[in-house]
């Protein structure tokens, strides 16, 4: 965590024991041995029914950050314990990443730029496209959507949002669409949905071939929500015009089967995909952030409760 959230927190009249050194097998112990009345986690450690059953004292799990697919929501509901994340946090700074993405997949930047330090000079073949006067498409449309959307509007592009919650609030910078919508007209597809069991390979062959025109294809959310055997198979037919990835199907590189690690192969190797380690929400500002925002809600809640 920054060195900054000892302060936010005292200020919020939390007294905290920061134990960063603790590895995973170390927690349920040092749960035990205090009543604490709320553990904070980054994207690691699992929280599970069994690791719960080893702090009964505690009202809420902070999660500093947005996603929180390393957390059985169910357990916790069944626990009464309340779950607290950050995605006010990140959010613009995923918003700002991913208008990088873009414009670095569309504009060809990263090619360029390795070729012109291996000394050639490749100005045609490095003509890209514009941005301005496309539809981009969002998949999810929440607080990284949002984000993303409010610095499109300075594209002069149309911004199409799909989102499974009927009460989403859509605003001024996005138009709001259904599935069928967004595969008539996108031209770009953007992920910004979280992953779950139900999200799993959400992104498939089926939904990608649905799409009326070829795309070009971005994910700053979670690599699992994604195919990446259809997302391979539509870049060798054409349907993906190019990707941006930010996040992997398993970012644990040495750990790749050889099904993954092929496709991973594949895309390292294209000229028309853009990678990166999942830096999309990982700023120095939003590092700070995330504390900010946690403790304000972690104060929220305890005073809701007292």
């Amino acid at each position: 965590m920054h060195p900054s959230l000892p302060d936010y927190l005292r200020e919020a009249g939390v007294e905290i024991h920061y134990r960063p050194d603790l590895t995973a097998a170390e927690v349920p112990a040092a749960l035990a041995a205090h009543p604490y009345d709320g553990l904070m986690v980054r994207s690691k450690l699992r929280i599970t029914t069994e690791l719960l059953s080893h702090g009964p004292h505690l009202r809420y799990v902070a999660r500093a950050g947005a996603g929180v697919d390393n957390i059985d929501e169910a357990a916790l509901a069944a626990a009464g314990i309340t779950l607290l994340n950050a995605p006010e946090g990140n959010r613009d700074a995923v918003g700002e990443y991913a208008i990088g993405l873009l414009l670095a997949l569309l504009r060809h930047i990263p090619r360029a730029h390795q070729e012109v330090r291996a000394g050639q000079w490749r100005r045609e073949a490095n003509r890209g496209e514009e941005l301005g006067g496309k539809t981009v498409g969002l998949m999810g449309y929440g607080h990284m959507g949002k984000a993303f959307a409010r610095r499109l509007a300075a594209f002069d592009c149309t911004v199409l949002a799909y989102d499974h919650d009927p009460a989403c609030d859509y605003g001024h910078h996005a138009t709001p669409a259904t599935l069928a919508e967004l595969q008539a007209r996108a031209e770009v597809l953007s992920i910004h949905i979280p992953y779950s069991a139900a999200n799993h390979h959400f992104i498939g062959s089926e939904l990608l071939q649905g799409f009326r025109n070829p795309i070009w294809l971005l994910n700053t959310a979670r690599g699992e929500v994604l195919d990446h055997a259809a997302l391979v198979q539509g870049l060798q037919s054409g349907q993906i015009r190019g990707a941006a990835l930010d996040v992997l199907e398993n970012e644990k590189l040495s750990t790749l089967t050889p099904e993954q690690q092929a496709r991973f192969d594949f895309l390292a190797a294209a000229p028309n995909v853009v990678l990166s380690p999942h830096v999309g929400g990982w700023s120095y500002q939003s590092y700070e952030r995330i504390n900010q925002v946690l403790a304000s809600k972690i104060q929220t809640f305890l005073r809701s409760r007292s």
